[in-house]
C-alpha cells in the first residue's frame, strides 16, 4: 500500500521575502470567479480551502481577528480506519490589525491557491505550495505585533463508541453501526516541547485491520496484506524565528515585529513511536529549510498557471451562466486541492470537513463542531466518488486520477484472493463501499455475518462500479496514448471479466444468467441480469480487444471475445402509462423500451439504471442508432433527478436534449453547501455538473470529436477541452455557431464535425 510520507510546513513569513502573484496568461477567465468577502468570520463555518492535492486546509478568520488553520490529509487514517485532521492552528496577533477596519478584505484567489487578508496596508497570505508539502501564511503589519501560535489538540481523552449515539444519527459513525461496543478511539500524543519547536502527534497503537479480515472470513490472508493502519502516525511540529515555546502547544515571539515567521511542519509515516516520527519528521524539516522561499512561490505560480491552462469552460450569455461559469471553476479548483495524494477524494465533503451542526436531539459524543466528523463515515462509495473523477479526463488532469486509480490497482491481488477464497473461481470483484485496501465495512458485511455475502441489502450484489474503473482508465488512455494506462488496466480489467465468466451459470441459450444480482441500488432484490452489468461489458470489451496486441495475449483476447458472446442481450421492454413498468410488463403499444433488468421487483432507492446506456457506458447517443429509444426510456425513467448522482444532465447531453441538459446543469452548479463559503457541496454534484456541461459542448466516439451536441444557442463559451489521440479543441461558441476554433494537433480537424444548435 502506498505511503505519502511527504510534510506539511507552515511558514508565516514578510511579505517582501517574495514575489507577488500574476494572473495566469492562457486562461483569463479563472481571476473573475475569485470569493471576496469583507466580514471577519465567526468559526469554521466560515472558512475559504486552499490545498496542494495532498494537504488542504480550512482557513478562516474569527471576531478578535485570530486566523485559523484546520489541516487535513490524505493519509491521516486512525487506528479505526477514519481520517482525522493531523491537527488545528490558531495564530494570535496583539494588537490585531484586522478587527476595526473598514477596509477588510478576504480574497479566495484560484489563480494562485492562496486566501489573502487586507485591511488598509496590513497583509495576511496563506497557501499551501503546489509542490512542496508546505502552507505558507505571510503577515506583514504597519506597526510591530506579537504573534501567539497554538497548536490546538481535540483528541485528548481515550473513549469507547457511543452506540446509542451511532443509532441516533446513523450516518457520522456509518461503519460501525452495529459494533458491539468494543471500539475504542486514542488520543493524541502531546511530545514535550523541544529545542522551541511543539509537536503533536497520533500514533496508532491499535489496529481495526485485523478484526475486519477476521470477521470477514479471510484470516488466513492476513500473512499476506501487510496492515496499513498500524503504527501510523500523522501530526505536526511548529517553530519559528523569533518564536520561543510557552508551554507544550504554544509558541510565542520573543519581540514584537512588522514581520513574523512561524513554520508548522506534518508527516504521516509509520514508525516504531512519537519520537521516532519526531526524529524523521526533525531530518525532513531540514531538507524543507533548505528551499528559498522565493524560489517556491515561483514555482508554485507555475503550478497553477499550468493547471489552469490545461482546459477551461467559460460560460456567459444569461443569468444562469455566470453561476455556472463559477461552479465549474471552482469544482475543479477544490479537486486540484486534493486530488493527489495517498487515496482518493472523499464524495462526503473531500478533504475539508469542519463538523457539523446536527439537529436537536441528535447530539452524539463528538459530532457537533467535531472536526473529525464525517456524515456517512470513511470508506469509499464508487457510485459516489466515479462523478469526481470522470471529468478530469477531458478536463486533462491526468495526474488527479491517479490515486482513484491506485486504489482499484493495488486492491486488486487482494480482490482476487478473496473472491478465490469466497467463491473458488478466477476473478475479482470489488464492493460499492470499502475502506481504502479493498474490503468492505464491518456495518455492510455484517459483525456477526457467517455467510459471504454482505448483509446490507442496500449493496449485497453491487459490483458494476469497477466496469466504470476500466471505462476511466480507458478514457485516459485513449486520449493520452501513455502505454502506462493500457499495461494497467489489462490485467484489472481481465481480472472483472473473470468474475462476470465464471460466477454465474448459463442459461439453456449458453447465455450467462446473472443472479442473485442487483440493479444499482435501486432493485436490490429479485434482480435478474441487469443493465448497467450488461451495458459495461457490452462497453468495455470491444474496447480491450481494440487495444494494440502487444498490450494483451491472444489468450486474453479469447477469452475476452467469448465472454462478450455469451453476454445476455440488454433488457427491453415497453411502457406502462408512459413509464417504465413497475414490473416489467409494459402496455401492448407501449413505446419500446430499455428495461434496468430482465427481472426486478420493487425499487429501494432513486437511480434509473436502464440509463447506463447512455452514460457512463455510451452505447446509445448523438450519431449513433437507435437515438430516439433511449430518448423515449429517458422519457419513461421513474426517478427524475437533476442533482448527485442522478446523472440526469450527463444523460439528457449524450442524448442531444439541449432544454433537458441547460437545465439541469444550472441546478447542478447552484445546489450549494450551507456554509459560507457555498460551494462545500457534495463533491459529485460539482462533478457531475462538470461532466454534462463537457458533454454539452463535445463528445468523442473513436476518433470522432462530435462539438455543440447539447448547446442552447442563447449560450456563449470560451473553452478548451482534451480529445482522444493527444488533441485539444480550443474555440469561442456565441449564437449557436463556433469561431476561433483551434484543433492541436491539426490533422485531427478532419474528424471534428459540429452538431447545429438548438433546442429539444
Amino acid at each position: 500500500m502506498r505511503m505519502n510520507s511527504f510534510p506539511i510546513v507552515l511558514i508565516l513569513l514578510s511579505l517582501t521575502a517574495i514575489a507577488m502573484a500574476a494572473p495566469s496568461d492562457g486562461n483569463p477567465f479563472i481571476a473573475g470567479n475569485d470569493v471576496i468577502w469583507t466580514t471577519l468570520g465567526t468559526n469554521e463555518n466560515d472558512s475559504m480551502p486552499i490545498g496542494n492535492g495532498d494537504l488542504a486546509a480550512n482557513v478562516w478568520t474569527e471576531q478578535n481577528g485570530d486566523i485559523v488553520l484546520l489541516i487535513a490529509k490524505s493519509d491521516a487514517w486512525s487506528e479505526n480506519g477514519e481520517l482525522l485532521k493531523p491537527g488545528r492552528v490558531r495564530v494570535h496577533l496583539d494588537p490585531n490589525p484586522f478587527t476595526s477596519s473598514a477596509s477588510f478584505i478576504q480574497t479566495l484567489r484560484l489563480e494562485t491557491g492562496d486566501v489573502e487578508l487586507r485591511a488598509g496596508s496590513n497583509f495576511a497570505r496563506i497557501w499551501v505550495d503546489a509542490n512542496y508539502p508546505v502552507v505558507h501564511v505571510q503577515v506583514q503589519t504597519e506597526a510591530p505585533v506579537q504573534v501567539k501560535a497554538t497548536s490546538e489538540v481535540w483528541r485528548t481523552k481515550e473513549y469507547s463508541l457511543d452506540t446509542q449515539a451511532i443509532n441516533q444519527t446513523g450516518l457520522g459513525f456509518f461503519e460501525w453501526g452495529d459494533d458491539p461496543g468494543s471500539l475504542t478511539f486514542h488520543p493524541d500524543t502531546i511530545l514535550q516541547s523541544k529545542d522551541n519547536r511543539v509537536s503533536s502527534c497520533h500514533f496508532n497503537t491499535h489496529s481495526i485491520y485485523p478484526m475486519v479480515f477476521e470477521k470477514e472470513h479471510l484470516e488466513s490472508l492476513l500473512p499476506r496484506y501487510p496492515d496499513p493502519l498500524m503504527h501510523r502516525c500523522f501530526g505536526l511540529t511548529m517553530k519559528g524565528d523569533n518564536l520561543a515555546s510557552s508551554d507544550n502547544q504554544t509558541l510565542k515571539s520573543l519581540k514584537a515585529s512588522r514581520s513574523q515567521q512561524l513554520d508548522i511542519y506534518a508527516l504521516t509515516e509509520q514508525t516504531e513511536s512519537p519520537e521516532a516520527w519526531r526524529a524523521d519528521l526533525d531530518k525532513k524539516i531540514k531538507k524543507i529549510d533548505a528551499i528559498k522561499i522565493s524560489n517556491a512561490w515561483t514555482a508554485h505560480e507555475h503550478w497553477w498557471k499550468e493547471f489552469w491552462n490545461r482546459s477551461w469552460i467559460n460560460v456567459t450569455g444569461t443569468p444562469d451562466t455566470e453561476k455556472v461559469a463559477q461552479g465549474y471553476a471552482m469544482q475543479r479548483y477544490l479537486t486540484a486541492c486534493a486530488g493527489r495524494g495517498a487515496q482518493p477524494i472523499k464524495f462526503n465533503e473531500s478533504l475539508f470537513t469542519v463538523g457539523h451542526d446536527l439537529p436537536p436531539g441528535t447530539v452524539p459524543t463528538g459530532a457537533n463542531h467535531d472536526p473529525d466528523y464525517r456524515a456517512w463515515g470513511a470508506c469509499f462509495w464508487n457510485q459516489d466518488t466515479r462523478l469526481i473523477y470522470y471529468p478530469l479526463i477531458a478536463a486533462g488532469d491526468y495526474d488527479l486520477l491517479e490515486p482513484w486509480f491506485d486504489m482499484y490497482l493495488e486492491a486488486l491481488p487482494l480482490e482476487k484472493a478473496r473472491t478465490e477464497a469466497y467463491y473458488h473461481h478466477d476473478g475479482a470483484y470489488f464492493p460499492e463501499t470499502m475502506y481504502f485496501w479493498g474490503l468492505p465495512n464491518l456495518h455492510d458485511f455484517g459483525f456477526n455475518n457467517p455467510t459471504v455475502e454482505l448483509q446490507t441489502p442496500w449493496i449485497r450484489y453491487h459490483i458494476q462500479g469497477t466496469l466504470e474503473i476500466i471505462t476511466q482508465i480507458l478514457d485516459a488512455y485513449d486520449n493520452t496514448r501513455d502505454s502506462r494506462y493500457a499495461t494497467e488496466v489489462v490485467p484489472f480489467a481481465d481480472s472483472i471479466i473473470a468474475f462476470y465468466a465464471n460466477h454465474w451459470p448459463r442459461d439453456p441459450n449458453g447465455k450467462i444468467h446473472m443472479a442473485p444480482v442487483q440493479s444499482l441500488e435501486t432493485y436490490e432484490v429479485d434482480a435478474v441480469n441487469p443493465t448497467p452489468d450488461i451495458a459495461g461489458l457490452k462497453s468495455v470489451i470491444p474496447r480491450l480487444l481494440a487495444l494494440p496486441e502487444k498490450f494483451t495475449s491472444s489468450e486474453q483476447r479469447n477469452f475476452w471475445a467469448k465472454t462478450l458472446n455469451d453476454l445476455p442481450p440488454i433488457p427491453m421492454g415497453k411502457t406502462a402509462n408512459g413509464k417504465l413498468p413497475p414490473d416489467g410488463v409494459g402496455d401492448a403499444d407501449g413505446q419500446s423500451i430499455i428495461l434496468p433488468a430482465e427481472k426486478y421487483g420493487t425499487t429501494h432507492n432513486f437511480e434509473n439504471p436502464e440509463l447506463y446506456v447512455a452514460y457512463p457506458y455510451r452505447l446509445y447517443g448523438v450519431g449513433k442508432p437507435d437515438l430516439q429509444l433511449v430518448r423515449d426510456t429517458y422519457n419513461a425513467r421513474r426517478f427524475p433527478m437533476d442533482r448527485g448522482w442522478g446523472q440526469d444532465g450527463t444523460q439528457a447531453a449524450v442524448l442531444g436534449l439541449v432544454d433537458e441538459a441547460q437545465k439541469v446543469v444550472a441546478h447542478e452548479f447552484t445546489a450549494y453547501g450551507r456554509q459560507q463559503f457555498r460551494w462545500f457541496w457534495d463533491p459529485e454534484c460539482g462533478g457531475s455538473g462538470m461532466i454534462t456541461l463537457q458533454l454539452m459542448l463535445m463528445q468523442c466516439d473513436g476518433k470522432r470529436i462530435l462539438l455543440l451536441p447539447a448547446w442552447p444557442a442563447e449560450w456563449t463559451a470560451d473553452f478548451k477541452l482534451h480529445a482522444p489521440y493527444q488533441t485539444t479543441v480550443e474555440g469561442h461558441v456565441e449564437n449557436g455557431k463556433i469561431t476561433n476554433l483551434q484543433v492541436t494537433p491539426k490533422s485531427r480537424a478532419k474528424d471534428v464535425t459540429v452538431e447545429p444548435v438548438g433546442g429539444s
